[in-house]
């Protein structure tokens, strides 16, 4: 066996023939390979789906049961959380996306022990990155209280945050493994490991809250408790698994070769998601300006937690786009790559129309699900319509952001994100919102022209792609990678 192969079971050069890239483009799509594209995504996106409802599901569980301690510990677990995801949480799933394209790209062209290294080199950096991080939480009450929030709030999520710093590192390994088995087409580890860690969050949980002195600070306790629990299953499969024999074949040195080209992808990743993300909880804050600030917080809580659940499903449809695209790419078949993103683009409006059709006619009923109160049950009904619009158009954006990571375009992406929520989204809101007295519904109209403006640009860029220079592209890529880890 020859040193390539050796390498990675490679079976055909890097670099594709064009001849036979230009004859994938002008193939006509057959009916059987959209029905298989069509039965594989949905193989991948139902357990990805399982796996990020169970993901949110400890986050909510920790909530809850803090919810009957009393307002202030409610208040201060909440914030804490919310800070948490806007300084840290997100800003991990951010960087680890650029594996999206390192192991997808290098699994399509059968460069099968790149995987192992790019996961490794990724677990490095994000593992470095998350000791600032740490800084930050362990400060988080006196950051909150500089930026203005209740002192006595301020001082319990401070807590809560300083007891969650565990989460951070078990949280970049989860996600390194996670990725690193999505682009293999692997996902069903996922759910049993999420599911069992969350099946011992609903008991340790409960432990470390009502029956030790802890008391809320017990579920902060818990979540590292059981993210650290959920990363060591994943760990452990990857590492004895039969599945992962080819793509894991141990630690190497090569994992610290090759950092820059990592940073160069995983900070404009992580600008794309976190700029989403932190629009959204910009809403809650700025609710607290409106008239009637109480009742306009509540209400877009509510909301915010609404669209965040059901937003699970197209996150999951997206994670399908960029793991068949990038190893279409990776494989040299340009054609087949464009085929995933139109097929992923189909199902997520499918999905789109039945989940925002959901929410239209549930509205009335949705809001007892979270307060008694009828003033409140009422502006919950009123802001869900605005909700299942967004929630709509969520799905292309997800998925088109997804064929973006595949494709490895993540820097025109986070530029997309800039524009459409801080140039023209929050503007809009804040118009709506404060200039023509609409509260809260002008604000979430603000997002939902936002996620419009996002879709609409990175739809743009996606039909504008060259798919053959793509497959171009991930060949360098792949080769780069080889050829790095060879020097090394």
């Amino acid at each position: 066996m020859d040193a390539q192969e050796q390498r990675g079971g490679l079976e055909s050069p890097l670099i594709p023939d064009a001849l036979q890239s230009r004859k994938e483009l002008l193939n006509i799509d057959n009916p059987t390979e959209i029905y298989e594209e069509v039965n594989r995504q949905l193989l991948l996106a139902g357990p990805l789906v399982s796996s990020n409802f169970l993901l949110f599901g400890m986050q909510v569980i920790s909530v809850m049961y803090v919810g009957h301690l009393g307002e202030l510990s409610l208040a201060g677990a909440s914030m804490a959380t919310s800070f948490a995801s806007v300084t840290g949480l997100s800003l991990i799933v951010g960087m680890c996306s650029a594996l999206d394209t390192f192991c997808g790209q290098s699994y399509g062209a059968k460069q099968y022990r790149m995987l192992g290294i790019h996961m490794q080199r990724a677990m490095v950096v994000l593992l470095l990155v998350s000791i600032p991080l740490a800084i930050i939480w362990y400060n988080a009450g006196k950051i909150l209280q500089f930026l203005g929030q209740d002192p006595e709030i301020s001082s319990a999520a401070g807590d809560y945050a300083r007891l969650m710093i565990p989460c951070i590192f078990a949280y970049a390994i989860l996600q390194c493994h996670a990725r690193f088995l999505q682009t293999q087409n692997n996902v069903n580890p996922m759910i049993i490991s999420t599911g069992t860690a969350t099946l011992l969050h609903l008991l340790i949980c409960w432990v470390l809250v009502y029956k030790t002195s802890l008391g809320y600070k017990g579920a902060a306790v818990a979540n590292a408790v059981t993210y650290w629990i959920n990363a060591l299953l994943l760990c452990v499969y990857v590492r004895i698994s039969p599945s992962c024999k080819k793509t894991w074949t141990g630690f190497s040195k090569e994992a610290f070769h090759g950092l820059p080209t990592f940073l160069r992808l995983s900070i404009p990743s992580a600008v794309m998601l976190s700029l989403e993300i932190w629009s959204f909880e910009m809403l809650v804050l700025t609710s607290g300006f409106l008239p009637n600030p109480k009742l306009e917080a509540s209400v877009l809580s509510i909301s915010l937690n609404t669209c965040a659940m059901a937003y699970m499903i197209p996150l999951a449809f997206s994670g399908a786009a960029s793991t068949r695209v990038s190893n279409h790419l990776g494989a040299g078949k340009p054609r087949l790559a464009r085929q995933a993103a139109y097929v992923s683009l189909c199902l997520v409006l499918v999905e789109g129309s039945i989940g925002a059709a959901v929410m239209i006619f549930g509205r009335k009923i949705w809001g007892y699900c979270y307060s008694n109160e009828e003033q409140v049950v009422n502006y919950v009904s009123e802001m869900l319509i605005f909700v299942a619009i967004s929630h709509f158009v969520d799905g292309p954006q997800s998925v088109f952001s997804g064929v973006i990571r595949g494709s490895g375009q993540q820097k025109i992406g986070a530029y997309v994100n800039l524009g459409a929520y801080y140039l023209i989204g929050i503007p809009t809101g804040l118009v709506f919102a404060f200039g023509l007295h609409i509260g809260g519904k002008g604000l979430w109209i603000g997002i939902v022209l936002a996620l419009f403006v996002q879709a609409i640009s990175l739809a743009i860029i996606v039909m504008c792609t060259d798919w053959e220079k793509e497959v171009k592209k991930a060949s360098d890529r792949v080769h780069n990678a080889v050829s790095a880890g060879d020097l090394s």
